[in-house]
């Protein structure tokens, strides 16, 4: 049905406003009482789908990944089409309002999405006053939430290390893992910080902050498809370095390589189908480098279970979900734990 009948009226609309419009409607039909037939329709719960990564405990291993629900005005909502978790942000210090629209760009014809929001978003402390409702709720109710972490457009990248400050030690009471995104394209110079030297120095001074804490929160970095090599070799030493718990491979690309969809001239970071390939490599480069030392969560390019199996079976813990979440409907997590069940 979402296929064949919602997608094509949905694409017939600008992407941001229809983006905004679907969450009006979730909310309306959680409102109405639709929220258990919503689970009831995509959610499986199976003790072998779930996982204990990074000390925590997911009950399936596929989650919403960060961009998606930015403000965590939807939180609880979207778990119930069956994540196992959901990634809110980026959050950054104040609110910004992004980029000039349009900002946001379908490229049907490659199944991907090419965006340059810049971080919009309404500051973390509105992100907190929201994420409230989850720390009071039942244990069996609550939504295991990532916090992802960035730094207002108008920082500068020698005082950038205060704003991720700012976010770590607003959010930290409630989210359960945190990730910090020096990875996006579309903030100007912010992949300057995943430098060697400015990403050891950011990861350092947040270890020390979180080792303040009486139960200290994973801390995960957010990184480019678009890194060398050599630049993998270094992500991997200062994961040692900073015994920082995991990795999230990977962000948008800036390639536009065999796309054929006029958009691609659009600049902004493209996600979905192109992305497959090269965030699968990444993962596999940095399991087989680093002899599986740490976790890697795999996104990019799932639009399958097919897909998601390629990145764990490739090294990726767990997965996440955003452009194939949007072109194939909610049904694809249930597809990707049904396909995950049936290895067992």
């Amino acid at each position: 049905m979402y296929k064949t009948i919602i997608r094509p009226i949905f694409f017939n609309f600008d992407p941001e406003k229809i983006h905004y419009f679907t969450f009006s409607l979730i909310r309306f039909f959680h409102k109405i009482g639709f929220g258990s037939i919503f689970r009831n329709s995509y959610e499986i719960n199976n003790k072998n789908l779930e996982r204990e990564v990074f000390g925590l405990k997911f009950s399936n291993p596929v989650g919403l990944a960060a961009g998606f629900d930015k403000d965590a005005k939807l939180y609880r909502e979207l778990s119930n089409f069956g994540f196992g978790f959901i990634e809110i942000g980026t959050v950054t210090p104040k609110p910004q309002s992004g980029n000039e629209k349009p900002r946001l760009f379908r490229l049907k014809e490659d199944s991907a999405i090419i965006n340059r929001m810049g971080f919009n978003n309404g500051g973390v402390e509105e992100a907190v006053e929201r994420l409230k409702a989850n720390r009071l709720a039942p244990a069996e109710k609550k939504v295991l939430i990532g916090g992802n972490i960035g730094k207002n457009k108008v920082t500068p990248n020698e005082e950038a290390v205060n704003d991720y400050i700012i976010c770590f030690e607003a959010l930290f009471d409630y989210v359960d893992y945190f990730v910090v995104n020096v990875s996006s394209p579309n903030t100007p110079n912010l992949r300057e910080l995943q430098e060697k030297e400015p990403l050891t120095k950011l990861l350092q001074t947040l270890q020390k902050k979180n080792a303040l804490q009486e139960n200290r929160k994973p801390i995960l970095l957010k990184i480019a498809p678009d890194l060398t090599n050599e630049q993998l070799l270094d992500i991997i030493e200062i994961v040692s370095e900073t015994k920082i718990d995991g990795v999230i491979a990977t962000n948008t690309t800036i390639s536009r390589n065999g796309i054929s969809s006029e958009n691609k001239k659009e600049m902004g970071g493209l996600s979905g189908k192109p992305l497959a390939k090269r965030a699968t490599e990444v993962i596999r480069f940095l399991s087989e480098k680093s002899n599986k030392a740490f976790p890697i969560i795999g996104v990019g390019g799932i639009h399958s279970a097919k897909d998601a199996l390629e990145k764990l079976d490739a090294g990726a813990s767990l997965v996440q979900l955003y452009t194939g979440f949007i072109y194939e409907g909610p049904s694809l997590i249930k597809k990707i734990n049904k396909a995950i069940l049936k290895r067992k």
